[in-house]
């Protein structure tokens, strides 16, 4: 059973193109990971991982995917995945991504174009 066939407010959601539904598979997949980009607003972990990537992620027992779409910031890869986007917005912060930026690499734009689809006059 899929999260389309179980919930009636889904239907139909699986044709529209770009929709990705959270839910419970996703989320207990992408638990792991979420725990981790979360803890990148405790100090101490935040600064060892920007010292020491792949310290960080053996203490979170990070699969080699999960190091993979995090050290490249697959922003896609990671939504898809079951990354929360309120848990990359931790990642961006201590990558120097901004919101826009990381929403543009989701849609496979560069930020350029997606700005010119906001209404945000000065936004980056």
């Amino acid at each position: 059973m899929t999260a389309f066939s179980s919930n009636p407010q889904l239907a139909g959601a699986e044709r529209l193109e770009g929709t990705f539904i959270f839910d419970l598979e996703r989320s207990a997949r992408g638990l792991r990971l979420n725990r981790f980009l979360h803890g990148l607003v405790i100090p101490e972990r935040r600064a060892l991982f920007k010292s020491d990537p792949q310290a960080a992620f053996d203490q979170a027992r990070l699969t080699p995917e999960e190091q993979r779409m995090v050290l490249e910031l697959d922003w896609r890869a990671l939504i898809h995945y079951g990354a929360s986007f309120f848990t990359m917005e931790k990642l961006g912060r201590v990558s120097g991504v901004s919101n826009p930026a990381m929403v543009a690499a989701m849609r496979g734009e560069t930020l350029e174009s997606f700005l010119a689809t906001r209404r945000v006059p000065g936004a980056r």
